[in-house]
């Protein structure tokens, strides 16, 4: 299966929505941030893991606040 790139505009307002539902202090909030404004493949890795880790009703509705 191939793995979804996410471009660096979209992290930044995934790691927004993040503020609003996990807080500006969570590891997966600071970790999109820095992925989005480095862009580095280190970072961004590390963003993706953390994202996956969050509680499937948290990505749900992090992912919902981008479509609307």
């Amino acid at each position: 299966m191939e793995e979804t790139k996410i471009d660096h505009a979209a992290m930044g307002r995934l790691a927004n929505a993040l503020v609003f539902i996990c807080g500006p202090d969570h590891l997966t909030t600071i970790a999109l941030k820095a992925a989005a404004e480095s862009g580095s493949e280190k970072d961004i890795k590390k963003a993706r893991t953390l994202f996956l880790r969050l509680k499937p009703g948290d990505r749900r509705a992090a992912l919902t606040m981008l479509a609307d």
